[in-house]
Parts: structure tokens; C-alpha cells; sequence
């Protein structure tokens, strides 16, 4: 795999995915301590990066092969793209998908014009399914990532990346099976100046020690928010790649992404599920860490609207916008009133609150409150439980 064959493919290509924006990001440059520009793929063509891959791995297919339909297994992102890349070149495609897979997930998958089966709890038994039906009906097996074809297609991001930030020095790419980054870290065969750093979910990081290992090598994956980059084992081929021509791989934790997915929102206006902003966790666990200009690939932004809530919720916390205490009051009347009233004066806003009189731990002439605040950062958490221990509140133990 070399730069000439992102250059193939690129015209295999031709005019099919949207060219996304890499777009100047001035909060994470001031982070950084250089430009930052993040290569907004969470833009692209059912809202990933995976139809690249999809459409060139179709298109160098016969149309034998093509009238045979093609078959894939996915949770959401592959599925969608194989999807789309199928109806465009008039593949009858099927798609085999976990019984959980995300409801708006199914339903665009659908859309695109695929035949959807359910298999199973996960990935893997959905995969298995797959594989059984392309021995047994003659159809093309699309893999996700282990795939010269696909893996030229995902690596045409980094051609534009070249074109929209020439001066590139890192791009921090979000890995999971490795396909996405294999393809970008093929620039390095003519651009070897480049870095390219993979970045994975400390959850579901089996690259690690593949590497250490020396060959692909299976871990057991964590529960991580980051499903589209939890991948128990690599590549034969992209761990060849990676081996080769990536940099560093480095891991981030689970407040890092969430943290990033919510900064993305309030201060880019971008949404992006939690394996699309690896590379931003990245960038905040270690701002100084790599050369610049760094382009992170937000690499999808297709996350369920209920765990959009959780992860925000998530982030929110971590970033010291929430504070949860309890206290005790004298059962008394217009003693809640002075609580409220004492928080009001440190520019909280109330959440949730439960007032309880039934704790056996408490005397006859007390109540707890249980409460839950919104704060404007960690600073102003920790100047409020100052406060609330100045004021004279019996906190126990609940901070």
C-alpha cells in the first residue's frame, strides 16, 4: 500500500464522496500551542468516512460479482456505507446487524436500500452471519477494514488533507480494526516527514499489544462509549500497515471523549460520536504533545440520541459541571427557602432535589436534601463546596 494507490482509488472515486472541510479549530490551536485544523468526516456521506472504502471495494468488483449482491456485517457506520455505495452501483446488498444495533442506525441503513438481518448480540455473531451467507448464496463478502480496496478508499481523507492543510506535520486518527489508518499512513510512503498517531479507546485498545506481541492479537474489550473503534483484534493486513507506516499509537480514556464530543459541540458547533473525537481526547490528555499543524480526523458523527444524552451528561460532569451533596437542615419552616436562596447567591441552578425524612441516621428535627446543581467549571464546583462549609451546612461525607 503506497500513495499511488490513494491516487487510484481516489479516481475510482471520482466525484462520489462530499470533499470535507478541514477546519481551522482556534480553541484547540490555543490548547495545542499550534494550528489545529479538524478534518470534519462526520460531514461526509451517511455521516462517516466509511463509503469511501465501501465504493472502491464495489467498484473493482465484476459485474459478475456485483450480480452475485454483496453482504457485510455491521453495527451502523460499514453498514451505511455499503449500503449507499451498493444502491449507487446497483449491487443488491445485505446487511447483518446486532439484535441492539441503534434504531436510527437500522432505519438508514434501510433506507440506502439494503436488506437488513438480525444476528445475534453483537458484532461477532453478526459477522459469523454474514460470512455463512456469502459461502452459501455466492455473494461478496464487503470486510470493514481488512481489504486492500477498502483501505485505499478510506486513505483518499489524507490526499485531501494534504490539499486543504499542506503544511500538515501530525493527524491523529481515530483506530479500531485499522483500516482508516493504514490508508492515511500510506502518504508516509511519499511524505515521510508526516506523523501519523492512531488513537484508541484505553477500553478496546488491542493495537497495543498487537504491537507488542508482535502479530495481530485479540484482547477481551472493555464497555466503552466509543462502539465504532471497539475492535477485539486487528487486521492481518492493516497490522501489517499500521506496524509499518504509523507513527505511535496512543490510547485515551472514557471522560476524554466525552469531554471532547461536548467541547466539539458548545465551541465547533460539530457533532461527533465518541470514536470520531478519539483524536481530540487526544489532544486534550496531552496538548503539547505532537508536532504541528495537527489535523484529528473527526471520523463520524453518527451516534443514537439517548446515548448523545448519556455521553453529554457524561461530559458534563466530568468537566466540573455538575455537582451532586447532600445536606442537612433543621426541619423547620423557610429552612429549604435559606438553602435555595444561599445557592441562588453562588449562581447555581438547581437540577434535581429530594427531600427526605425517612433516614433513621438523622434526629427528629432534621431532614436531608439531595441535590443536584449546575456549576459553571471545576473552579466554581470547588469555590461551592467552600461556600457551602462556610455557611455552616452539615455536609457528612457527600462531597
Amino acid at each position: 500500500m503506497d500513495y499511488d494507490d490513494l491516487l487510484a482509488a481516489r479516481d475510482v472515486l471520482g466525484d462520489f464522496p462530499v470533499t470535507t472541510p478541514a477546519t481551522f479549530s482556534r480553541w484547540l490551536s490555543d490548547l495545542a500551542g499550534t494550528d489545529v485544523y479538524l478534518k470534519c468526516e462526520n460531514l461526509q456521506r451517511t455521516g462517516s468516512f466509511k463509503p469511501r472504502g465501501a465504493y472502491v471495494r464495489l467498484a473493482r468488483l465484476t459485474s459478475e460479482e456485483r450480480a452475485q449482491g454483496v453482504v457485510a456485517a455491521s453495527a451502523g457506520n460499514h453498514a451505511q456505507g455499503v449500503a449507499l455505495a451498493a444502491s449507487l452501483l446497483r449491487a443488491k446488498a445485505t446487511i447483518f446487524m446486532p439484535d441492539g444495533a441503534a434504531i436510527p442506525k437500522v432505519a438508514a441503513t434501510q433506507g440506502y436500500g439494503a436488506h437488513v438481518e438480525f444476528a445475534g448480540p453483537n458484532i461477532s455473531t453478526a459477522l459469523v452471519a454474514a460470512q455463512e451467507f456469502a459461502a452459501k448464496t455466492g455473494a461478496i463478502f464487503i470486510h470493514p477494514f481488512d481489504h486492500s480496496d477498502v483501505i485505499a478508499g478510506q486513505g483518499t481523507v489524507a490526499l485531501e488533507i494534504l490539499e486543504q492543510v499542506p503544511d500538515v506535520r501530525t493527524i491523529l486518527v481515530p483506530l479500531g480494526g485499522g483500516g482508516l489508518a493504514a490508508g492515511v499512513a500510506a502518504i508516509r510512503t511519499k511524505y515521510p516527514e508526516i506523523k501519523v498517531v492512531g488513537v484508541q479507546a484505553e477500553r478496546a485498545a488491542a493495537f497495543p499489544e498487537s504491537l507488542q506481541q508482535g502479530a495481530p492479537y485479540e484482547i477481551q474489550l472493555g464497555a466503552t462509549m466509543a462502539d465504532g473503534i471497539a475492535v477485539g483484534r486487528p487486521g492481518d493486513l492493516t497490522y501489517a500497515l499500521v506496524s509499518e507506516l504509523v507513527d505511535e499509537v496512543v490510547t485515551v480514556g472514557e471522560e476524554s471523549m466525552s469531554q471532547s464530543l461536548l467541547l466539539l459541540l458548545e465551541r465547533a458547533k460539530m457533532l461527533v460520536e465518541p470514536s470520531g473525537a478519539a483524536g481530540v481526547a487526544a489532544l486534550l490528555e496531552s496538548p503539547r504533545r505532537f508536532e504541528g499543524p495537527v489535523v484529528p480526523i473527526l471520523s463520524g458523527g453518527n451516534i443514537d440520541s439517548l446515548i448523545l444524552l448519556q455521553v453529554i451528561r457524561h461530559g458534563l460532569a466530568a468537566a466540573g459541571r455538575f455537582l451532586m451533596f447532600r445536606v442537612r437542615i433543621s426541619d423547620r419552616p423557610g429552612e429549604l427557602m435559606r438553602l435555595l436562596t444561599d445557592l441562588a447567591a453562588m449562581q447555581l441552578n438547581v437540577l434535581n432535589i429530594h427531600h427526605d425524612r425517612a433516614s433513621a441516621s438523622m434526629g427528629v428535627d432534621q431532614v436531608e436534601v439531595q441535590m443536584q446543581v449546575a456549576t459553571r467549571g471545576i473552579e466554581h464546583r470547588e469555590l461551592v463546596k467552600k461556600r457551602l462549609g462556610e455557611l455552616g451546612y452539615d455536609l457528612g461525607d457527600s462531597l
